[in-house]
């Protein structure tokens, strides 16, 4: 059952090793960050549905760490259902994270918590 805040919902479903977003009803668009109402119209009908977890890589930078700490990318993906999500890719060097580059999401977890990352597909 889903509940009236759905961050909580998204987190949950994490949790459950499942990527959901939310879709309009009336118009069929994907919706991410989770909210209550589509932004551009206001509508109420959004559902949620699982996303492929597929996308590219629209923007990157590395945040560099005074050593021993590693250095870590933040990428903005544009997932194929046309939401975009801030997010790192892991599983390469953090300079090695290219624009244009297909990704894959995966569910890790951090501090006991479910984290959305992806990797090079």
């Amino acid at each position: 059952m889903e509940s009236v805040c759905p961050e909580v919902d998204y987190q949950r479903f994490l949790a459950e090793g499942r990527l959901m977003i939310q879709r309009s009803r009336s118009s069929g668009r994907h919706v991410f960050y989770p909210r209550v109402a589509e932004p551009v119209t206001g509508a109420l009908d959004l559902e949620w549905i699982e996303a492929c977890g597929r996308g590219t890589v629209y923007s990157t930078t590395v945040v560099r760490q005074k050593a021993p700490t590693p250095s870590y990318n933040v990428a903005l993906i544009d997932l194929d259902e046309g939401v975009r999500m801030i997010s790192c890719v892991e599983g390469v060097e953090p300079d090695a994270v290219r624009i244009g580059m297909p990704v894959q999401a995966k569910i890790v977890y951090r501090n006991d918590a479910p984290l959305l990352v992806f990797e090079p597909a």
